[in-house]
Order: C-alpha cells, then sequence, then structure tokens
C-alpha cells in the first residue's frame, strides 16, 4: 500500500507483516547462535554448558545444536616441534585433545603456555608459540 494508506490495512495483515520483517533477522540470529555454540563446542564447552547459559537443559542444547560438541575420543598424545626465525616451540599434545608448547626464541627468552589455557587445534598452538 502506499504510505499514506499503510494503516489502512487490518490488523492481522499489520500484524503479519511485522512478523514477516523479522524474519530476516531472526534467521540471522539462529545462524549466529549456532556459530557461538559450535566454537564454545570446539574449546571444550559441554552441552550442559551450552543449556545453562541458554537457559535449557542439556538435552535440548543437544537438540538445538547437535554439532556443537563432538564426543570424546582416543587421542594419541603427542610433540612435534616447531622452528621460526632462530626459535624453537615444542608443541604437546595431551591425551585428552588439548594442546601446549613451551619454546625458547632466537634471543634466548622462554615461554610457556599459560597453565590450564589448552589450545583446541594443532594451528592456534603453533600461532600462539610464535
Amino acid at each position: 500500500m502506499p504510505t499514506d494508506r499503510m494503516w489502512d490495512a487490518g490488523p492481522a495483515e499489520v500484524a503479519l507483516s511485522v512478523l514477516a520483517a523479522w524474519k530476516v533477522p531472526d534467521g540471522e540470529v539462529k545462524r549466529l547462535t549456532e556459530r557461538a555454540a559450535v566454537t564454545a563446542g570446539s574449546y571444550g564447552a559441554s552441552y550442559e554448558q551450552l543449556g545453562a547459559v541458554w537457559g535449557i537443559i542439556r538435552h535440548g542444547a543437544r537438540e538445538k545444536w547437535p554439532d556443537a560438541v563432538s564426543r570424546p575420543a582416543f587421542v594419541t598424545a603427542g610433540r612435534s616441534t616447531v622452528a621460526l626465525f632462530g626459535g624453537t616451540a615444542e608443541l604437546v599434545r595431551s591425551s585428552f585433545g588439548g594442546w601446549s608448547w613451551t619454546g625458547r626464541g632466537a634471543d634466548g627468552a622462554s615461554g610457556a603456555a599459560a597453565d590450564g589455557a589448552p589450545y583446541a587445534a594443532a594451528e592456534e598452538v603453533a600461532a600462539h608459540a610464535g
């Protein structure tokens, strides 16, 4: 309808128009919340934790974001070394799947991952070690 007659529509048509306007942001919010849940899950959050922040039970979170938390699998612990700009870092994968690092720079300074802050992926721990 033209702007000067937009409120001439019946209440149902006006309400439906408002509802239609909310469709796009609703879809975007769903996409962003799923992305946040998957990111939290990749860093070790459980379905119980996801549900708690969303105000639902663990089972509800699992149904809402079925791929957010991967089931723990047996992970082989391992080590690898990265050499970069004259320094070296040892990347360590624990048996629970998290990564940490220790290293020595070309200037002799040493460093290590902060205690209690395992990294989720080898690429991430390598970036922090660098």
